[in-house]
């Protein structure tokens, strides 16, 4: 635990030192809501709650792959070496997982808010739409933090990753969807049960798998 805490407490000093790369994605993430906010000012009756509820996600998965695409990437070899000699790669693997769920808990929390704010607000059931941004922040983060590694060790780690990424994301968004959808409408929440429970067990598989598989990842 106490090189976990290290290690989550390094990732926060450095981004704050290098606060380009967040504000970087936040960029990103405004920029979009208001191209989108542009193109449907244009055709109010276009908008429909699906389709706003198909953009939110496609920026905020956009967002993720960009984010967290640096997760080892930006690290220098000769630093790899150096956690190597004092680190076990499971602290490795859950600091970065853990600090990268936080960065993703932010801009989807920040997006959303300001994606609501422009595009408006069809939700029906905030507190489950919300329910479903932590566990699809969570879920990209840990997917993404393991194919982040993995492709780290080929020369062009940015197209590995994306390569890689697609088929393992794709369940995972599209479960969220359908729970977003469930939030649009209004739902009661014992219809939306059971993918409250399938993405909570996607979350868990991936992070177990992760503590489990990357210690041979980083010992090649």
């Amino acid at each position: 635990m106490n090189e976990i805490k290290t290690l989550i407490w390094k990732e926060f000093t450095l981004e704050w030192r290098q606060k380009y790369a967040l504000s970087g994605m936040l960029l990103y993430v405004v920029s979009t809501v208001f191209v989108c906010y542009l193109s449907f000012n244009l055709r109010r009756n276009q908008l429909t709650p699906i389709v706003w509820n198909t953009l939110f996600w496609i920026i905020i998965l956009f967002a993720a792959v960009n984010a967290i695409a640096k997760s080892f990437s930006q690290e220098r070899y000769g630093r790899l070496i150096y956690y190597y000699n004092l680190c076990s790669p499971q602290a490795i693997i859950i600091s970065k997982i853990i600090y990268n769920s936080f960065v993703m808990l932010f801009l989807s929390g920040i997006g959303f808010i300001f994606y609501a704010f422009v595009m408006g607000n069809p939700v029906g059931d905030i507190g489950l739409y919300l329910i479903c941004i932590a566990l699809a922040a969570i879920g990209f983060a840990s997917v993404l933090t393991l194919v982040a590694g993995i492709a780290s060790k080929a020369d062009n780690s940015a197209t590995l990753m994306a390569v890689l990424s697609f088929p393992i994301i794709l369940p995972m968004l599209l479960m969220t969807i359908r729970l977003a959808k469930n939030a649009l409408d209004g739902l009661d929440w014992s219809v939306s049960n059971d993918e409250i429970i399938t993405l909570l067990s996607i979350d868990l598989i991936v992070v177990t798998l992760s503590y489990l598989l990357f210690p041979y990842l980083w010992r090649s």
